[in-house]
């Protein structure tokens, strides 16, 4: 049997690592040190925790200037790239010339930015975090007009502008006049704790009130503008009418919330359009008049009114306005059969390509003309107008001035079948030639030829005729009805009233302290706190004293040599020494160990806190 001895350092291992736990724990329990917790440990914030921190957020400055920001960049496509809701024609211009472009536009909602999904959500969050800051702040500042100006810091010279004198007069004298004179500049003021307070400047937050609630109205303005408004146009010929009807309307487009049903009432004449241009000089051809004479009446049986429609000068009926909006010319042309019947006569608008009123178009023939066999056939002419021609041999068909000072037209014809019953939508300025063949003259090639008033190109082979026979004015209309422009004006000119007052109204506070002296002399001090940096709180301040100190007049110094604590509040303090701001009554023992949690109180308020 062998003789075995254990080993004992395992075993007061175990001993010692069971008491070090244990004085562990028994230690965490004790210390004050800050117990570091595992992220996994974590507290879960729940369903209603989740939702304060997202309206904390939501109604925060940082995230209403992200939606801003937003709401701007979303409006810059809505500039750059054409929209439906302006022009149909330039959208689909834009996607057949950016092939490749338009599937991603068309994903992204590009082309209808401002009734986009993204655009729209930006709007609506937008809208509800002003909404979310307005109303506390609104609480808040109620409550401020409510309240007094709080009493005055134990130390007023730590406040940027101070100032302070001496006089013979009782300091319930000094507070009577602090009071009359603080309170004829319009300051709220009162007494309070042997001293007077006064506060100035409520309608800085008043104007970042009103800054927030414009923007609001105009948010729903713009909002109702776009969902009932209705828009469309129409091109008149002189002598030519319209009523407010919507088969009337060359095109229109309306909210998705607009009742057709609700188009105001009126209809109008173009008796004249004029239009002048000068003549010399480097504006040569620019206009100078524009202006549309019409006769309008209000409902079916209105009595008939006469009035001119000029650039930026509508005519103004109800919530409706027809704004004048371009200017063309429409030769009047006449076509005869074979037989010398005539078939057509009209004056036909032609849509300008230049400043100079260069235009082009397409005259239509659809009914009423026979071929020379008896057969019926449909006629169609490009036409290319100039008001002012060059003349022959100038190397150039295109205008040379905006007036019909040598009008010249130019025509080539086609026959066959223009498709008008083809149930295809067309474009009455354009020629579709794909089942028309053209006339050709006598040498085989293709028949064209330029026209002056009265002159007449004839058809091959006894086919007619078409007569040049005179010139006409039209103009382009706009009529829109867009509710809630006024509140959106209204709102406009609010928000800029309510930012200018938050920019330059500052909310500061002024106290006056008079405690009479050892000595018997009142030492009175001065002392004023703006919410920001200002140089005219000083200058304020300094006016203040000054007319204070008629009421008040300084004492005269001390004689040299007297004791401080039975003469003097400060040395350097006096009327005569101090001024405004200066600091020069600062006591010189006053550290950062000073009160300075009554100045804190006294220059922050809860509710300008929170800037939005």
């Amino acid at each position: 049997m062998s003789n075995t001895k254990s080993n004992p350092a395992p075993e007061r291992e175990r001993r010692d690592e069971e008491g070090s736990s244990e004085a562990g724990a028994a230690g965490a329990r004790l210390s004050t040190a800050p117990r570091e917790e595992n992220e996994t440990g974590l507290p879960a914030m729940g369903v209603i925790g989740w939702a304060r921190w997202f309206w904390r957020q939501l109604t925060s400055m940082r995230v209403a200037l992200i939606l801003l920001f937003l709401l701007s960049l979303g409006a810059i496509p809505g500039s750059l790239i054409p929209q439906n809701s302006v022009d149909e024609l330039k959208v689909e211009a834009f996607k057949k010339a950016h092939a490749t472009l338009t599937p991603v536009y068309e994903k992204l909602q590009f082309f209808d930015v401002y009734s986009s999904v993204w655009f729209s959500a930006i709007y609506i969050l937008l809208f509800v975090s002003l909404i979310g800051c307005i109303v506390p702040r609104t609480g808040q500042f109620v409550g401020q007009l409510r309240s007094r100006p709080p009493g005055a810091p134990k130390r007023l010279t730590r406040l940027p502008a101070y100032t302070t004198w001496r006089t013979e007069a009782d300091p319930e004298q000094v507070h009577e006049a602090a009071l009359a004179v603080i309170r004829k500049r319009r300051f709220r003021v009162h007494a309070v704790d042997g001293a007077v307070a006064a506060e100035k400047g409520y309608l800085r937050e008043a104007g970042n009130l009103i800054f927030h609630v414009s923007l609001i109205v105009m948010l729903v303005a713009f909002a109702c503008g776009q969902l009932f408004k209705s828009e469309g146009g129409k091109l008149i010929v002189e002598g030519d009418g319209f009523a407010n009807t919507l088969t009337q309307y060359d095109d229109f487009k309306s909210g998705s919330l607009f009742d057709n049903d609700s188009l105001a009432p009126f209809s109008f004449t173009l008796d004249k359009f004029t239009g002048t241009y000068e003549r010399r000089g480097p504006q040569r051809g620019t206009p100078r008049t524009y202006e549309a004479h019409v006769t309008y009446a209000e409902g079916a049986y209105g009595k008939p009114k006469k009035t001119v429609i000029r650039v930026n000068e509508p005519l103004v009926i109800g919530s409706t306005k027809v704004y004048l909006n371009a200017h063309g010319y429409a030769p009047v042309v006449s076509v005869k059969d074979g037989k010398g019947k005539e078939v057509y006569r009209n004056a036909v608008p032609l849509l300008p390509i230049d400043n100079n009123v260069t235009s082009s178009g397409a005259i239509k023939v659809l009914d009423g003309y026979r071929d020379k066999s008896g057969k019926k056939t449909q006629l169609g002419f490009q036409a290319f107008f100039v008001p002012t021609f060059a003349g022959s041999g100038k190397g150039t068909m295109f205008s040379q001035f905006p007036a019909a000072d040598f009008p010249v037209l130019a025509l080539n014809g086609y026959h066959g079948y223009l498709g008008p019953d083809s149930g295809l939508a067309q474009n009455v300025y354009q020629l579709d030639k794909t089942k028309m063949t053209e006339f050709k003259d006598a040498d085989g090639k293709q028949l064209k030829q330029r026209l002056l008033v009265g002159e007449t190109m004839k058809l091959p082979d006894g086919a007619g005729s078409i007569t040049f026979e005179g010139l006409q004015e039209w103009a382009s209309f706009q009529i829109t009805e867009q509710p809630a422009t006024g509140w959106a004006l209204g709102g406009s000119i609010a928000a800029i009233a309510g930012l200018a007052g938050s920019l330059f109204i500052q909310r500061r506070r002024v106290w006056v302290r008079a405690v009479r002296g050892a000595d018997g002399v009142t030492v009175v001090e001065m002392a004023g706190l703006g919410r920001s940096e200002s140089a005219k709180l000083p200058e304020e301040l300094a006016d203040l004293a000054a007319e204070l100190v008629a009421s008040a007049p300084p004492a005269p110094d001390p004689e040299p040599g007297t004791d401080a604590e039975s003469g003097t509040a400060s040395e350097s303090g006096t009327a005569s020494g101090s001024e405004p701001g200066s600091g020069s009554g600062t006591d010189p023992d006053a550290g950062p160990e000073s009160d300075s949690d009554a100045v804190e109180e006294s220059s922050e308020d809860p509710a300008e806190g929170a800037e939005k």
